[in-house]
């Protein structure tokens, strides 16, 4: 009898011991299946990969997106477009002008945005046919990297830029995102039926007209110093006034959080810094601009960037350049241009923007747009 009870408790044990062990079993199985299920897989596409989740309402600008790009890492490096190419294309440091131009003649090759090619030529065709497509307001960006590098940042940027501007368009004038990988990047956008397109501009024709147009076949010939700082940003500057002046509508940076509609505005700048004591402008920024099909003012900024042109100084081919122009204007009459206040584009100090991450006081802003300065 005693040797039943024994025998019967001792199954009771090993049969608890076995179930406990089944039971932590589980849970480490289900840990891992779900730590697997957030990581990238090598035989997943980006597209797999970049899945969409249900949208929080009341919780303010929160991304859709669930996204990783260590997939698309690998097909970079066989596509040769990786982030350790950016690099490539910046003049050797501590450079002479000589050396940078002599650089730059070497180089030219592989500057291919500088080039007009087969998909280029298409470009105008290609803008007025996408904006046909019942666009409430048009927009546009510049991407200059290699388009591996269109991160969680960018394409955050672009969910809010929809979010408040449902019906818009959005071009993407970048060679690298004209792509199939671009396309892949861009698919989680698409798939939610946002109309963005990447486009591979054609400088020659976008310039052709412009002060720009002598600028660059000087450029190309190797007679302008293409600078310290990378040609693919100052580019930028002026792919921006470019394309304004041709089409029109609202030009934004890639790292903008739109919060507010901006097409209720027209013919406008944003200055990023003000006097304290007589609150007049002291900084404009180029990041955002919104302007008419062929307005006067941006064949003013054109021109400035033709005859100042110096691709060793930051911010001097961009906001320096907006703010030299308005300020030799004054109030001189016939450019309708409305300068508007810091807190409208630039609520977030660069200086202080640190501090607004300690506190829940981001969620009480009231603005139109919160500028990223690299750190969001």
């Amino acid at each position: 009898m005693f040797d039943d009870r024994l025998l019967k408790r001792s199954k009771i044990a090993i049969f608890c011991l076995i179930t406990f062990s089944a039971i932590i079993f589980f849970i480490l199985c289900d840990d891992l299946i779900y730590q697997d299920s957030l990581r990238p897989s090598a035989t997943k596409g980006p597209e797999e990969v970049l899945q969409a989740r249900p949208h929080r309402n009341g919780e303010g600008i929160r991304s859709t997106l669930v996204l990783t790009h260590s997939p698309l890492r690998s097909m970079q490096q066989n596509e040769g477009v990786g982030k350790g190419n950016q690099g490539i294309l910046v003049a050797p440091f501590n450079s002479t002008e000589e050396e940078r131009i002599v650089w730059f003649k070497g180089k030219l090759h592989e500057f291919k945005i500088l080039q007009s090619d087969g998909l280029s030529r298409q470009f105008h065709a290609r803008i007025l046919g996408f904006f046909s497509h019942e666009c409430e307001s048009q927009f546009f960006m510049t991407w200059e990297y290699p388009a591996g590098s269109f991160e969680a940042r960018e394409l955050l940027s672009i969910e809010s830029l929809f979010k408040v501007h449902p019906k818009a368009c959005l071009a993407i004038l970048s060679r690298t995102l004209d792509s199939i990988l671009g396309y892949r990047i861009l698919k989680p956008l698409l798939d939610r039926r946002f109309r963005v397109q990447a486009v591979a501009p054609d400088l020659p024709f976008l310039f052709k007209g412009t002060p720009a147009e002598a600028w660059l076949n000087e450029l190309m010939k190797g007679k302008k110093d293409p600078g310290k700082i990378s040609l693919f940003q100052n580019l930028s500057n002026l792919m921006r006034l470019a394309v304004l002046y041709k089409y029109g509508g609202v030009y934004l940076d890639t790292d903008f959080i739109v919060l507010k509609p901006l097409s209720v505005l027209r013919n406008s700048i944003g200055a990023q810094s003000m006097d304290s004591g007589n609150k007049n402008w002291t900084r404009l920024n180029n990041a955002v601009l919104i302007f008419d099909m062929n307005h006067p003012l941006l064949l003013r900024f054109i021109n400035e960037f033709v005859l100042t042109f110096n691709g060793n100084k930051w911010g001097h081919n961009g906001p320096y350049l907006v703010s030299r122009v308005v300020e030799r204007l004054g109030e001189r009459p016939g450019f309708n241009l409305t300068i508007l206040p810091p807190l409208t584009f630039y609520p977030a100090d660069l200086k202080k923007i640190g501090g607004l991450f300690g506190s829940l006081l981001l969620s009480g802003f009231e603005r139109v747009d919160l500028r990223g300065f690299e750190k969001i």
